[in-house]
């Protein structure tokens, strides 16, 4: 007899949105999945917020949505800032504002580019106008319900998949490049040396000439985020790990003679690139 509700409990949940009715645990509804939700592809979220309470609720809301999946919770914003900064772009981070060390705002402007959907989550109403600044596509007023939650993501994640285009299949783009009167370079991103943010243009160094397009630093980043070999250690440049020439202390030199100096934030993630990547005896 358990073997049988066992074995029929794990087909409702495989076929099924279950929803008990609060107070009344023996009442459940019971929704029959689409395929698509049988099979779908997760969204990978991240939550950052000091309150260890606020992450559990919101944990527990993620595992409560078929299509969320959580990869990663941080109750310090500057490991945070570390951790995301050279992770692969995520397609959801949940952002408390009023935190110590550094405020969500700040840590916000900071891994914009290494997610598709930012949602503020926050106890205070004055930081909307802050928040849309920010860049932020949410704002969720604490203390918030489930299907507020749920709402607010679907709408949020509606267009990713099919309005966010997957650069990690191709190899190449197109850009103008001002230095010869806008003209249209191909550019391959194996050849990618560094990414340069010039104000409101981008110059580009490859591995033969320098590109100047009108775009931002973040929005190259969010390009660049679906490659591995791409990597911020300054907030000015992302470059590519593969043409890194040499390392001095915290001064680093590519293939191309560019050097420039790792941020302060960013110099934990760089020693840990480091001496992962250095070669020891006793290996």
């Amino acid at each position: 007899m358990a073997d049988f509700l066992h074995k029929w409990l794990h087909f409702l949940q495989k076929n099924y949105l279950m929803f008990v009715k609060p107070k009344l645990n023996l009442e459940v509804f019971l929704i029959p999945k689409s395929k698509h939700q049988q099979y779908m592809e997760k969204f990978k979220c991240v939550i950052i917020d000091d309150d260890r309470y606020a992450i559990e609720g919101l944990t527990s809301y993620i595992k409560a949505v078929p299509n969320l999946e959580l990869i990663r919770s941080y109750e310090d914003p500057i490991e945070a800032l570390i951790a995301i900064s050279t992770m692969p772009m995520v397609d959801l981070i949940l952002l408390d504002i009023h935190m110590p060390k550094m405020t969500g705002l700040q840590l916000s402007k900071e891994i914009r580019a290494k997610t598709h959907k930012l949602i503020f989550t926050t106890s205070y109403t004055q930081f909307a106008y802050e928040a849309f600044e920010a860049e932020a596509d949410g704002y969720l007023l604490k203390p918030f319900s489930l299907p507020k939650f749920a709402a607010t993501v679907s709408k949020m994640l509606s267009n990713v998949t099919t309005g966010v285009r997957n650069y990690e299949n191709d190899h190449f783009f197109f850009v103008k490049n001002k230095i010869e009167d806008l003209k249209i370079i191909k550019v391959w991103y194996r050849d990618i040396v560094a990414v340069e943010s010039q104000q409101n243009y981008v110059l580009i160094h490859t591995t033969n000439k320098k590109i100047l397009t009108y775009i931002s630093l973040k929005e190259v980043g969010k390009m660049l985020a679906a490659f591995p070999d791409f990597v911020q250690f300054q907030r000015s440049f992302i470059i590519a790990k593969s043409h890194i020439h040499s390392i001095t202390g915290n001064n680093i030199k590519m293939d191309n003679q560019l050097e420039f100096t790792v941020g302060d934030l960013y110099r934990s993630s760089f020693q840990r690139f480091v001496q992962y990547n250095l070669l020891k005896t006793g290996m």
